[in-house]
């Protein structure tokens, strides 16, 4: 499984973007997908998580009613909208796929594959 994450980029603070995150393979519906996020000189950490049918979703409390996930398996590709965005949202984004659960999950050592990373830069 190859992802591929890309949208991100400079927004002030307030303003909103649409992170992309693209998968190969034939079976990316019987995967749950999440996003993580490492800032400077911090550790990656969870961000949001779906389910492999996208009827279940997680989220970190700091983006709760700003960031919405979601997934189309007909384009195997997932999403993550990030509106009234703030200056500590700042980060590289990365997007990640599981194998061994369905169900939206925090811990990243459930995810198997990594996408590159797309950079966030929110100015205040």
């Amino acid at each position: 499984v190859q992802l591929q994450a890309s949208g991100g980029g400079l927004v002030q603070a307030g303003g909103s973007l649409r992170l992309s995150c693209a998968a190969s393979g034939r079976t990316f519906s019987r995967y749950a997908m999440g996003w993580f996020r490492q800032a400077l000189g911090k550790e990656r950490s969870f961000v949001s998580a779906i389910s492999w049918s996208g009827g279940s979703t997680y989220y970190v409390d700091s983006v709760k009613g700003r960031f919405t996930i979601s997934r189309d398996n007909a384009k195997n590709t997932v999403y993550l909208q990030m509106n009234s965005l703030k200056p500590e949202d700042t980060a590289v984004y990365y997007c990640a796929a599981s194998t061994k659960v369905l169900h939206p999950t925090a811990r990243s050592s459930e995810y198997e594959y990594w996408g590159q990373g797309t950079l966030v830069t929110v100015s205040s």
